[in-house]
């Protein structure tokens, strides 16, 4: 009797807190992949580090050995030097001279950078008045960014998505849930093919240290809005065209963000995924507000019922009583007429 009662209790705490229980896997959950992503990246790369590490010590000690009348702490200070520079864009090459990382189209770049918050870190800015204009910037920008794709998509969704999705479903008469879950995979693979896989092949060509899979990556990284900045584009020696380049790519970066957008609202919006969320979400409770508005309108229903109800008695009783005083009047006047 106590285990019943018992199990029986447990079965409902479960069940009056499932909601809960189920974030707590998706925690749970959450945690152990950031921890099996942490392994794997240090597996993946900490020997290659360790490679570079050795690689540089090595060619740090030739040179001091080919150069004796240079000091190693007068090349440690020329290298941090060095490294300072280039954290800000600045190369010490000569053959990097060329390139400048605040004309225009570089600046565009850039901008176009920190209100998608990509953010490569390439480029960044040297003084504190554009430091502090970086900060206002993105305060009034990025909202204004939001506030921009979200309208663009909502309006690309009504002809991609909606649109399409009740013509179908009204032409084959298939169910909706199915054809917004064939529509959105088939928006997926055209969104990778001319957002990822033909731009990769672009970059490739155009990169000449890049290869595909490395051109794959950085489309990868930008339209996720990642950006590392390991990768980016129009940054080579002797650059031909490299405005125009650089003009380009910030279109499209725009364009494959709206593209990345579209596509996960469009996934967001399937039933499927719907009903999954929901379980992590914690239940609305109706107000004490709510539930007298529903009490009221429920009273307000059944008294019109009831009146309707008295209505339609009162007009059944009321027809046969004309019907029979009619009945009379005509047969008594019958006579009176011949």
């Amino acid at each position: 009797m106590l285990q019943c009662l018992s199990g029986s209790s447990c079965a409902r705490v479960i069940e009056g807190y499932r909601s809960t229980w189920y974030f707590l896997v998706l925690v749970l959950a959450y945690v152990l992949y950031l921890i099996f992503g942490a392994l794997v990246f240090s597996a993946v790369e900490l020997p290659y580090e360790e490679q570079l590490r050795q690689e540089l010590r090595t060619v740090k000690q030739q040179f001091l050995n080919d150069n004796e009348c240079v000091s190693e702490g007068r090349l440690e200070e020329f290298l941090t030097r060095a490294l300072e520079a280039s954290n800000y864009g600045v190369s010490v090459l000569d053959n990097a001279t060329d390139n400048w990382n605040w004309d225009f189209t570089s600046a565009l770049f850039f901008a176009s950078t920190v209100l998608s918050t990509t953010g490569y870190g390439h480029t960044v800015p040297l003084s504190d008045g554009g430091k502090a204009f970086c900060i206002i910037y993105s305060v009034v920008g990025i909202p204004f960014t939001l506030l921009f794709l979200t309208a663009v998509v909502q309006r690309i969704m009504e002809f991609s998505t909606h649109r399409p999705v009740e013509y179908l479903h009204r032409r084959w008469g298939m169910s909706k849930p199915l054809l917004a879950a064939l529509h959105a995979s088939l928006l997926a693979i055209i969104t990778v093919s001319c957002f990822f896989l033909i731009p990769a092949i672009i970059f490739s060509v155009l990169e000449e240290d890049w290869n595909f899979l490395e051109s794959f990556y950085f489309c990868f990284v930008s339209l996720s809005t990642i950006g590392l900045g390991d990768y980016v584009p129009g940054e080579g020696y002797h650059q031909r065209f490299r405005e125009l380049y650089k003009l380009g790519i910030t279109f499209y970066l725009i364009l494959g963000l709206i593209a990345m957008l579209v596509v996960l609202e469009t996934f967001c919006e399937l039933q499927q995924l719907k009903k999954l969320r929901k379980i992590f979400y914690v239940k609305k409770q109706k107000t004490e507000d709510q539930l007298n508005i529903v009490d009221h309108d429920h009273l307000s229903f059944a008294s019109v019922s009831d009146q309707a109800a008295s209505f339609r008695e009162n007009k059944t009783d009321m027809f046969p009583g004309d019907i029979v005083s009619a009945s009379p009047t005509t047969t008594s006047n019958e006579p009176m007429d011949r």
